[in-house]
């Protein structure tokens, strides 16, 4: 069983206005639903969990529009959880959550509601490549020069990017090593964690990388909005 679990729990307003990002229209639309309507029509999606604040929880379930991405969004969708403190402890309580329906060997596909172009492409070759390993990350290569600074003021030494990739959602992990490899990162370590497959690395599990989406990128600034709103 493949499990999609939806972050929406950030207060992100960055953007300006009392609006978090993933609840900002768009198109006609709520940024969220894009990536719901996406994962709900995936024919390898069979569950969808989201974290989200119990004030837009009502908000969320009534953002599909169209009527057979809606049925079937109610088909697959197993409930909300609650957000944690960080990112990574929000993701922390969509697995615990997810964990009482679903066995350790199952698939959770962990995506960000700010990220609204999530392409059925995407979706599949991650479940593609997941065989003989216990995660998939999409990735992007470096395109500029990279550098390493110590101090933030001079330049310590010089990267080769042929060597550094950027990270991207989703990311897809087999359910009971990814739950473990977070429960070890308790109460303290958890908190310093910045993106979803770090603790995966940190604990040993084998991640392989694939190509990622350079349309896929995640609302964060004014900027971003308007790229979205242009597509």
């Amino acid at each position: 069983m493949n499990i999609a679990l939806i972050l929406s729990g950030g207060t992100g307003t960055r953007l300006g206005g009392d609006i978090p990002k993933q609840y900002i229209e768009a198109g006609g639309h709520l940024i969220i639903s894009y990536c719901i309507a996406c994962l709900s029509m995936h024919e390898g999606i069979d569950r969808i969990q989201i974290v989200a604040e119990p004030v837009w929880q009502e908000r969320i379930l009534a953002c599909l529009d169209e009527e057979r991405a809606r049925e079937r969004f109610k088909g697959k969708f197993s409930g909300f959880s609650l957000p944690g403190q960080t990112r990574q402890l929000s993701i922390l309580s969509g697995l615990e959550d997810i964990i009482e329906y679903a066995d350790e060997e199952d698939c959770v596909l962990i995506h960000d509601a700010a990220r609204p172009l999530l392409t059925e492409t995407l979706i599949s070759d991650c479940l593609d490549a997941i065989d003989g390993h216990d995660g998939v990350l999409p990735t992007l290569p470096m395109k500029d020069t990279v550098y390493l600074s110590k101090d933030g003021e001079r330049i310590s030494a010089l990267l080769d990017r042929k060597e550094i990739f950027a990270g991207q959602a989703p990311e897809l992990f087999r359910i009971g090593p990814y739950l473990d490899a977070n429960r070890k990162l308790l109460p303290n370590r958890i908190l310093e964690i910045n993106g979803s497959t770090e603790p995966a690395v940190l604990s040993g599990m084998d991640i392989v990388m694939i190509p990622g989406d350079e349309n896929n990128f995640k609302i964060t600034t004014r900027a971003d909005l308007e790229r979205f709103r242009g597509k």
